[in-house]
This record gives structure tokens, sequence and C-alpha cells, in this order.
């Protein structure tokens, strides 16, 4: 713990506060996602910490549940988007050639439409549910990943003990996985924090304009959505969740930039 440093400290605490009672929202929250408890906007009390919404549900419970939520999608996303990113990525840099020229146009001509605009085409056309969320933001993600990637792998398959790989005839999976992947960890290490920010961010947008998870259940962007009338009034509940996602995504960052911090002997190679 003495060679962490206290901005690591503090992202680690906080991420790990929210993961946590993402995983035990179950038992962590006072009354269900959807249970009408009190009145529309109750203020803080013993009974309700942090105050009721717009229906009268106990703010707090929608809060934990909606961390739950946020939290799960994102991850799933980002997982998504790494593992498919990264390997196309590294394929067309180890493959090389008009395989490495169609991929890459392919994944600018998707870039070249905005992710958000993308999205709420695809969406309104689509059911919003939990999966087709998952991989649209996935698929959509994993076009930065792949350019990342791909601009890492570039840099790393002119290496020796690549070319030493090709010449005693190993396959390209064992290139991409043995040789590309472990010496790729550092800067795709630091992109997966950057990554699993802006899915947050992206699903919270998502649900604040009424595409993203839907009602009854609770995820952050939509708890604002469902509160923003309040703010006239002096409310604080649209404000919670705003914070909420506003420090898991530095804690995130922090934590991002010490496991960078951490790895980067791992650019050197495996000499």
């Amino acid at each position: 713990m003495k060679n962490i440093p206290i901005s690591a400290m503090i992202g680690l605490f906080f991420t790990s506060v929210y993961f946590i009672m993402a995983v035990f929202a179950p038992w962590l929250a006072p009354y269900g996602m959807a249970e009408i408890v009190g009145d529309v906007w109750e203020p803080s009390s013993s009974e309700f910490l942090l105050g009721t919404d717009s229906i009268g549900r106990d703010l707090l419970s929608r809060m934990i549940y909606g961390g739950r939520t946020t939290i799960f999608i994102a991850t799933a996303a980002t997982i998504l988007s790494f593992t498919l990113g990264s390997i196309l990525g590294f394929f067309a840099a180890v493959s090389g050639g008009w395989v490495d020229q169609a991929i890459s146009r392919f994944v600018d001509l998707i870039m070249s439409i905005p992710s958000l605009i993308f999205a709420l085409v695809v969406l309104s056309v689509m059911p919003t549910t939990v999966p087709i969320l998952i991989i649209l933001m996935g698929l959509l993600d994993s076009t930065r990943v792949y350019r990342l990637a791909r601009a890492v792998a570039v840099d790393i398959t002119v290496m020796d003990y690549v070319e030493a790989a090709r010449l005693r005839g190993e396959k390209i999976g064992w290139i991409i996985f043995r040789e590309t992947l472990p010496n790729a960890l550092s800067p795709l290490i630091a992109e997966m924090g950057l990554r699993f920010i802006f899915a947050v961010l992206f699903v919270s947008t998502l649900s604040f304009l009424g595409l993203g998870v839907q009602p009854p259940q609770a995820d952050w962007g939509g708890i604002v959505k469902e509160n923003k009338e309040g703010i006239n009034y002096g409310i604080q509940a649209a404000l919670y969740p705003a914070y909420a996602i506003a420090t898991l995504c530095i804690s995130i960052n922090l934590v991002a930039d010490w496991i960078l911090n951490r790895t980067t002997s791992l650019k050197g190679g495996r000499g």
C-alpha cells in the first residue's frame, strides 16, 4: 500500500464502493427498486436518507439499483468492445495487405457516423433492452479500441521476436496472443478505463433521452430524467445520480492512470 499514490487510493476506494453496492444491491437497498413508499419528492429524513423521487419511490434504493444497472451495462459493453476491437486490430496488423485495408476502411466508415446519432437511429427501430444496449455500445466502442490496438500492434509486429516467430512457422493466433498482446497491455489497460467511462456516460445519455434503460428499471441517467423537473423547485433528486456519475468516472480515471504507470515496463517488449 505504501507504493500506491493518494490519488489512486481515492480512486480505488470510490470504485470499490460503487462496485460493491452494485453487486450487493438487493441486500443494501432499504426498499424495492420500483416500490412506492412515500409522497412525491419528500426531503431527506431518517426513513428516506436521500428523500423520495418524482412518484414517491425511495431515492437511495433507486440510486443503488440504478448504479447496478449502469455499472453492469458499462462493464459488459467495455468487455465486448475490447474483446472484439483488440482481436480485430491485432489480426489486421499481423495480416497486413488487403485484409488490413478492408477492415480499417470499414472501421473508418463506422467511425464517420457520430456514435450518439447512430445509436439513436438503431434504438428507434429496435426494442430497447439491456442486451441490445450492451451489444450496440460494445460494437460502436470497438471501433475506437480497434484503432488503438492496430496502431500499437503495427509497431510490435516489426520487432525481431515477432519475425522469429514467423520464421518458426507459428500460426497467426500464436503471434496475436503470445507475441503481440503481452506487449500491448499497457496502452490497452489505460484505454479500457477511458472506454468504461465513456460507456457510463453513453448509457446515461441514452437513458436521459428516453432510449436507454426503460422504466421501471433504474439507472443513473434515467433517474436524472425522472427528477429533472424538481430542480425548478429546489429539489436535489436529479443531482445525486449526476454526482455519482462524476465520482465514478473520476475514480476510474485515477485508477487507470495508476495502472498505466505501473505497467509501462511492458512497453519495452519481451526481449
